[in-house]
């Protein structure tokens, strides 16, 4: 389980532009190697993932190149220049299935603590591998 945070925790995410650009390269299987995002919620000023980690790269150098990613487009997209995230994150090993599903649950609810939304579907910035095939439609929506 992941934390990272932007610099300053400015409110970044509040903008779409920057909250999908963002979406896009943390949500993109190609850039986390042999690693698995599980699921993730961008809040305004963090990003919380659940990651499974392969054999290839550690933590520090895959959240390393998710986050230059998102930098450079964020701050292409926004003529601006400068850090968009803090050095560093915060993670915490989880060692059992059930545990991992409960942390997911619990991740992904950010939005609704944070009375950003009434109700998780409403919030735009969020995926897990656990929506059902069913889900598809909802999934889809949220990325409009």
């Amino acid at each position: 389980m992941v934390t990272t945070v932007t610099h300053q925790r400015q409110r970044l995410f509040l903008d779409w532009t920057s909250a999908s650009l963002a979406c896009s390269i943390f949500s993109d299987a190609r850039n986390w190697a042999d690693a698995r995002l599980l699921c993730w919620v961008l809040m305004p000023d963090h990003w919380h993932g659940l990651v499974e980690l392969g054999s290839l790269e550690s933590l520090a150098d895959l959240l390393g190149r998710v986050k230059g990613k998102s930098a450079r487009a964020i701050n292409l997209a926004a003529g601006r220049t400068g850090p968009v995230w803090m050095p560093g994150f915060h993670d915490r090993a989880l060692r059992h299935e059930q545990s991992v599903v409960k942390a997911a649950r619990y991740l992904v609810a950010n939005p609704l603590r944070a009375a950003l939304v009434d109700r998780l579907g409403d919030y735009p910035y969020w995926d897990s591998i656990w929506l059902s095939a069913e889900d598809a439609d909802v999934r889809s929506e949220r990325r409009g």
